[in-house]
This record gives C-alpha cells, structure tokens and sequence, in this order.
C-alpha cells in the first residue's frame, strides 16, 4: 500500500523524534522544517549566524518554541555540524551554498557543496541516525546536451559532468556543483553504510516563509517588476515549495524510501509562464517578446515522477504556484501591487 499523502494526516508522525535540518534558513529548508514541527518532530535547525535576523521567521513557527532549536553550524566545520546531529533520529541536509561570483566558484560554491556534503554524511553515521534525506537538485538529473527531450528520464539519469564543465554558464556550474555533491553522498553512504534518500527537485516556487528573496522567486519577479523585456527561448520546470518539503518528510517517514526521487510538476516554456502571469496579473510589466525568435521554440524535457507520487505526493499545478508566489512577493513587499486593469 502507498503511504498516505502526509498533508492530509494528522499531526504527531513525529512525535518523540528529533531531526536535524541543515542550512534550516533558506527558502525550502524553512519550510521542511514548518512541516516537521507539524508533524511532531523536534528540530535542530542549522544557521551560519545565531544573530543573523533573516533566521527570526524560524523562531515564528508554530510549534518552534515548544520544539526548534537553532544551532551555529558551517557546512566546512564538521565538528559544529556533529554537535547539532549527534543525538537525532534524522537528519535533512537542505543546505545550498549559492554565489554570484563566477571567478570564486570552486571556493565559495563548489567545496562547500561537496565537503559539506562529507561531513554532514560522516557525522550522521557517527550519530547513527535512522535515515538522511539529501536535497539534490533535477541539475543532477537532465544535463546533457546528447540526451533528446523526447527522453523520459526517470531517477536513474545523471547529467554529463563535462558538459556542465565546457558550457562556462554559471548555472551548469551549479547543475555540476550539485551533481557531484549528491554523487559523493552515494558513495560515502555506501561505505559508511548510511541510509541515503535524495529529492531532486526543479525550479522551486511558493510561499516565502523568509523575509529576503531567493533566487527561484527572482526568476518570477524579473518579470513582473519590468526587469527584462524578453523572455528566453528555453523551458523550465517547476514545483511548489510546499511539495518539496512534504516529498522530504515522506521519504525520509516511509520506511520502504530508497534511493532518489524526481520531484517536478510542469516543464513549460519561458514564454507560457509570462502568459500564465499576464493572465492572472495583467496590471504588470510582463514581456510579450522572446529574445530569440530566429531558432525554434525550445522543447519541454520530459521527467516521469511515479516513484514519489507512489508515496502518496499529489503535485500543485504550476498556476497555483505562480499565483501563490507573485501573492507572496506581494505580501513580503518585494513587489508593488498595482491597480488590476481588468477592475
């Protein structure tokens, strides 16, 4: 039998267990560990700076005075990660060291990523944790320029190394960064004899629980606040925040998880987003015009996410996701909401 879809159970899965959630202020980390206080767990959530007030949306959640805890840790200092792991049931490795700086990839991006990625597998396995759920990315998955989009890639799919490597486009070196991170946490689990499942995910949307913008949600306001005026002949996949976090609660609950999990909704075109905004949000300074309009549309990869919805995970469709993120933007101030010219 399937598990059921955790949304819709009752509160208390958890309860007497106690988890660690790295990175546990970023945008889907924030909310892993919403649900998980839902659920009943006590949680140790990971920060780089106790002090630092982008983490108070954390100490906001409910349950989080009853059960969450906020611990210093750096993804390069194993022996803080092992103080904040050691004792736990579980542990979800959500952090993501993100740069902007294409000349200090390797230092600032690529080495936290991987080493990071070693030390939270090695304390795990000193604290003999049940289970360790990896946030991956579906960067490890699709990148390869010989694979057609006709190809229906499923979990055992790897993206080519040297190809994210030769493009010298800052996200291949991100899809290169995540790639060998997840693949060195298969191969340390093995020899540490650790139980590893990992969620690959696409562009992530939804809901901010934290007060800055991260860079999925940029990816819509760009948009929308009149940055651009084209959008790119290319495709994109898409997935609302709140189902990544509940295919990390139900992989790591369901005890027959193994291995990787797809996590993907929709996989549209550039130019279907802005129609989907301009439809629901006609007052903004969407783009009507695709930068290259001398090749062929872009084709839609294709991914098939039966592993996890036999799990019991029910996707939001992309529009609801849209509308919730430009809602949300809204809401936190990062966008101005205009007069809707349809009224």
């Amino acid at each position: 039998m399937p598990a059921a879809d955790i949304s819709s159970s009752p509160a208390g899965g958890g309860h007497g267990q106690t988890v660690c959630v790295t990175g546990a202020g970023g945008f889907i980390a924030s909310w892993i560990v919403k649900l998980l206080l839902a659920r009943g767990y006590s949680v140790r959530g990971t920060v780089r700076n106790l002090e630092d007030p982008k983490n108070e949306h954390l100490r906001e959640l409910e349950g989080a005075k009853e059960r969450l805890t906020l611990w210093e840790a750096d993804l390069l200092d194993y022996n803080s990660l092992g103080r904040a792991i050691s004792g736990c049931h579980g542990v979800f490795h959500a952090a993501c060291p993100i740069t902007d700086d294409p000349d200090n990839l390797k230092e600032q991006m690529l080495r936290p990523a991987v080493d990071g990625t070693k030390n939270v597998i090695t304390a795990a396995s000193a604290a003999k944790v049940r289970r360790v759920v990896f946030t991956s990315s579906v960067g490890a998955v699709y990148m390869d320029a010989n694979r057609s989009t006709d190809v229906v890639m499923d979990e055992s799919y790897w993206s080519d190394l040297e190809y994210c490597k030769d493009t010298k486009v800052y996200m291949n070196w991100y899809c290169y960064g995540k790639t060998v991170a997840e693949q060195t946490a298969w191969k340390l689990a093995k020899e540490l004899a650790v139980d590893l499942v990992a969620v690959n995910p696409v562009v992530v949307l939804g809901p901010l629980l934290q007060s800055s913008v991260n860079a999925s949600s940029v990816h819509i306001l760009k948009y929308l606040a009149g940055w651009v005026n084209t959008y790119a002949n290319a495709v994109q996949g898409y997935v609302h925040v709140r189902d990544v976090a509940r295919a990390h609660v139900l992989v790591f609950e369901a005890q027959s998880a193994s291995g990787r999990y797809l996590c993907v909704d929709s996989v549209i075109h550039r130019g279907e987003v802005v129609d989907i905004l301009a439809e629901m949000f006609p007052e903004y300074p969407l783009p009507t015009k695709c930068s290259d309009e001398k090749n062929p549309r872009a084709k839609p990869h294709k991914f098939n996410c039966q592993k996890l919805k036999e799990l019991g995970l029910e996707f939001t469709p992309v529009k609801q996701c849209l509308y919730e993120t430009v809602k949300s933007l809204q809401e936190k101030g990062h966008l101005v909401t205009l007069p809707n010219k349809q009224h």
